[in-house]
């Protein structure tokens, strides 16, 4: 190994670096400690501390008794580990998208700013409700490049799926690894009141959302109005 910082780091940085370029894929098995030991000449405790921060990165995942793999978006893990508004009650309910657009566009001057991109490039604009124990609860804006989606626009809103970071790694080799969300107390403008069924000026959230590959590219922006009268946001900081 060559570089500077600790061998473990330089060990953590060449496995991110295969993961970015494809070499090992979602859902794909890794070496095991010993091997990759081997491979690169360092001690199996240098691997283990090397893999211990990708877990915990939520770039790779340990199996018990299977290895270590991977991280990819399964659809459960896809639905609850990037969505946080839950029910006052507390019950745990995953959201059904009820998709209404599905279109090509020109990326305005914000889009373009967050996503790297000129204004006026071809973006793909997804608006969709999310419901939560079948009340509209969410209206949904979600942009991305279309150079990185090709072909997205083309899918009806019918099979646009519920879980669109499934979709992103299963249809365009896409993984979202990390995303950054600001939160915003606003009122409702007329189109989204009309959405969720409550009444223009209502008390909303808004998220703003920007997803990252792994090697920190901004690919999604999305953009939400959460009715928070019977539900809310929620976070858990380790």
């Amino acid at each position: 190994m060559t570089g500077g910082g600790p061998l473990y780091a330089q060990v953590r940085d060449l496995m991110i670096e295969r993961v970015r370029r494809g070499e090992w894929k979602p859902g794909q098995s890794i070496p095991s400690e010993t091997q990759l030991a081997s491979d690169l000449e360092v001690s199996q405790g240098t691997v283990r501390k090397a893999i211990g921060e990708l877990v915990a990165g939520n770039v790779l995942v340990r199996r018990q008794g299977k290895g270590t793999f991977v991280a990819s978006h399964d659809r459960r893990w896809a639905l609850f580990h990037f969505f946080h508004v839950v029910a006052d009650r507390g019950e745990e309910s995953p959201p059904v998208s009820r998709t209404l657009a599905n279109r090509r566009r020109r990326a305005t001057r914000d889009e373009a700013r967050t996503l790297g991109l000129s204004t006026g490039d071809p973006v793909v604009r997804i608006e969709r409700v999310r419901l939560l124990g079948g009340a509209a609860v969410l209206s949904e804006t979600v942009t991305v490049p279309a150079s990185r989606f090709p072909g997205l626009e083309r899918l009806p809103v019918a099979d646009v799926p519920n879980t669109l970071y499934e979709m992103y790694e299963r249809e365009h080799d896409i993984t979202i690894h990390r995303a950054d969300e600001r939160v915003k107390a606003v009122n409702a403008g007329a189109r989204v009141a009309r959405q969720l069924g409550i009444e223009p000026g209502d008390a909303l959230l808004r998220i703003e959302r920007v997803a990252f590959t792994l090697s920190g590219t901004p690919v999604e922006l999305r953009v939400s109005f959460c009715d928070t009268a019977n539900h809310h946001y929620a976070s858990s900081i380790t």
